[in-house]
């Protein structure tokens, strides 16, 4: 994965760099204790160690969104690079208004994945290449993987909001009402669309393989 130094804007190393550095690397452990809505606040003022703490904290759960929703490392990267310039370039004029910081950047995700996956042509699924493992707990863990493999490359046909609904209720572990948010549609749209997708992915996989989305990956 492309490292976290990447999302970060670059800036000209400034005067009594020491003594700055020094002073930086206290203020980052108060960072810690501190709300992902604070820190955008001051990253908005263009602190660049609170931006640097939000990237810390959710770059990987968005760069796993991406790549889950698109099925494709590099795109994810991308993904994943231009949601976090959209939270710097966007932190002085960002409010709030009653909701998360990462319902906010879900949304910056997803919409990114859409549009992506839009201008990019899908690659077809490949099967898995590896040689079998003749040990019983082999045998156990190669089900495992076909099973996961069957079930991203279902979800990668389902339609875009069904499949964001999937990605973000079942792997995000998110509610339906902050799915909804995210998705800009109402909580019953959203029951609708996982409804849907459990009936798509049943018709695809069988009982089995789609009940697992009952209770979650």
């Amino acid at each position: 994965m492309t490292a976290v130094a990447g999302v970060l804007p670059s800036a000209p190393a400034p005067a009594g760099a020491a003594r700055t550095a020094t002073a930086g690397y206290s203020r980052a452990m108060a960072d810690s204790a501190e709300t992902d809505e604070t820190l955008m606040a001051r990253a908005g003022r263009g602190d660049r160690l609170a931006y640097a703490r939000l990237v810390d904290r959710h770059l990987r759960r968005v760069h796993a969104v991406a790549r889950r929703f698109l099925a494709d490392g590099p795109e994810a990267e991308d993904v994943a690079q231009e949601a976090f310039l959209r939270v710097w370039t966007q932190a002085p004029r960002w409010q709030p208004d009653g909701a998360r910081f990462t319902t906010w950047l879900y949304r910056i995700t997803v919409n990114l994945c859409i549009d992506r996956k839009r201008r990019v042509t899908p690659l077809p699924l490949e099967a898995a290449g590896e040689p079998e493992d003749g040990r019983p707990d082999g045998f156990a863990a190669r089900h495992r993987d076909e099973v996961q493999t069957a079930l991203s490359g279902a979800i990668a046909l389902l339609p875009d909001s069904q499949r964001a609904a999937v990605l973000l209720s079942y792997y995000e572990g998110l509610g339906n009402a902050e799915t909804a948010t995210i998705l800009g549609t109402t909580v019953g749209a959203v029951e609708s669309l996982l409804v849907r997708a459990r009936r798509a992915l049943k018709d695809r996989l069988g009982g089995v393989l789609a009940g697992a989305l009952e209770e979650g990956p």
